[in-house]
């Protein structure tokens, strides 16, 4: 009679232990020196291992860093790094697909994301690329600016708002970006920071939180011009911003250019 040494109910598949789990999971977070998020670290080993029930997985392996302080650390919510590592780079979220120039220029991905943020978000009636240098104050111009406005179609009117968008193409730049953001709801009742999406996942963890307390959209897209596929991370709250700038802000992008400001405004 012939013998059956497959995974048949007479030779079963054995589980993985405790132990083993965690000894694989080590190997893993070892494997991925830029670091690896735990969802990701959890559907690796059921990847290689289906026979494992996935709660013995999750229980073996949540608390890895304080089981293993020597060889595991968190440096940010959700993601393991081997320990002593601290340049942690991006692993789960989409890498570009294409090689782009470190000189790849900001302001070639103005134009797109306003067009995004008007057919795709569908958050203003009318968005333009602006850029920091038309208007240059010390407290900055949004690379990008929207106006949701009621059309002739709409049988009940409201008051416009603006929307105010800082786009970077260097990872490096998050806080500059988040700063730039923050400052811009002093006139507007929205405002997204834009990242590519090569931003370290420890910068976007915490940027990521950031937004999420201060009600700003967070953004990410790829270094690819012609198609930056822009994602929404977080998406903004309204605000009523200080009438004030408000008016400020609007003076100023008369002064830049009229048409300009009959296009937004008008």
């Amino acid at each position: 009679m012939a013998l059956n040494f497959g995974g048949s109910k007479e030779f079963p598949v054995a589980k993985l232990t405790v132990r083993e789990i965690q000894s694989l999971a080590l190997e893993v977070v070892a494997a991925n020196p830029g670091g690896i998020r735990y969802s990701v670290l959890i559907r690796d080993i059921l990847t290689r291992h289906a026979e494992t029930p996935r709660n013995t997985i999750v229980g073996a392996v949540w608390n890895l860093d304080a089981r293993f302080p020597t060889k595991v650390m968190k440096p940010t919510r959700g993601l393991f790094v081997p320990a002593g590592l601290t340049d942690v780079t991006t692993t789960d979220r989409k890498a570009p697909r294409n090689e782009t120039s470190p000189r790849q220029r900001e302001e070639d991905f103005y134009r797109p994301f306003a067009d995004w943020l008007k057919n795709e978000l569908d958050e203003a009636t009318i968005a333009v690329p602006l850029g920091g240098s038309a208007v240059q104050r010390k407290w900055g111009t949004p690379d990008v600016v929207g106006v949701y406005k009621p059309l002739a179609s709409h049988r009940i009117k409201f008051g416009l708002e603006i929307i105010a968008a800082e786009v970077k193409v260097d990872p490096q730049s998050p806080v500059v970006a988040f700063g730039q953001a923050a400052a811009y709801r002093l006139f507007a009742a929205k405002s997204y920071v834009v990242m590519p999406n090569t931003v370290s996942e420890e910068d976007y963890s915490r940027l990521e939180a950031l937004c999420m307390l201060f009600g700003i959209g967070l953004v990410l897209f790829e270094l690819k011009v012609d198609n930056p596929e822009f994602v929404i991370r977080v998406r903004p709250q309204r605000f009523s911003p200080d009438m004030f700038y408000v008016n400020e802000f609007a003076e100023r992008i008369h002064q830049m250019d009229a048409k300009v400001f009959d296009q937004l405004f008008g």
